[in-house]
């Protein structure tokens, strides 16, 4: 099973000021590059959520660097962090509620992704339209530490094989969404964006499909964690 996570951002975009007189960055010159700042709400979908609850407001911040191959096709270089959680507690299903398991973890990714534009920019950054439409998809790395709380304590799951299976914290993602952008002055557009990323790990939450006797660990922290059944 592949897990989806949901990134929901507000941010602002705006150009870069340099020296060079010939640079797009000046107020009548180009727009080739722009740089961007976001914060909003991440959501993921996977073995301890409920099916259709979409919004779980966690905080995530984001960092990036858009070029322009055109007045309508960009690239994007970001850097996203973002907070993921999910509880058998919450669950509308008594047999989830009773297996007790739980997650929450910082996520780091680092993507490209490739933007087409609805409505072309203008010659000049100033002369881009008021409100733009816009479209992405891309590939991208990231590294994930589900992470349980015992007796007061957190600690990182995959160190302990709680399925007895070693899975890596790094995991390729797909990237893609769709945004609105507003300019607010000549150099600078708010921007609002929706996306989601396509995981290739059912281990995000820790949680896939092996159960294993707890009879067979050596590690009691890791027998504690891999079946919460005995805290209901």
């Amino acid at each position: 099973m592949k897990i989806f996570v949901a990134v929901l951002s507000i941010g602002l975009l705006g150009i870069v000021g340099v020296a060079n007189s010939q640079s797009f960055y000046s107020y009548r010159g180009g727009r080739d590059v722009i740089v961007s700042l976001g914060t909003g709400t991440s959501s993921y979908f996977g073995d301890l959520k409920d099916p259709g609850d979409y919004i779980d407001a966690k905080p995530n911040i984001n960092l990036g660097a858009q070029y322009f191959f055109n007045p309508r096709l960009s690239t994007r270089i970001e850097l996203n962090w973002f907070q993921l959680n999910g509880d058998d507690s919450d669950a509308e299903a008594e047999g989830r509620v009773v297996r007790n398991l739980s997650f929450s973890s910082n996520n780091y990714e680092v993507s490209i992704v490739g933007i087409l534009n609805a409505f072309p920019n203008g010659r000049r950054f100033y002369q881009r339209p008021q409100f733009n439409l816009y479209g992405f998809l891309g590939v991208g790395g990231l590294y994930f530490n589900p992470k349980a709380e015992l007796n007061g304590k957190k600690y990182a799951l995959q160190p302990l094989a709680t399925e007895g299976v070693e899975y890596s914290r790094f995991t390729f993602v797909v990237p893609f969404g769709a945004g609105v952008k507003y300019k607010v002055g000549p150099f600078f557009n708010i921007a609002l964006e929706g996306g989601y990323r396509l995981t290739f790990t059912d281990y995000l939450d820790d949680v896939s499909t092996n159960y294993v006797d707890n009879s067979s660990f050596t590690n009691p922290t890791a027998a504690a964690l891999a079946d919460r059944r005995p805290e209901i």
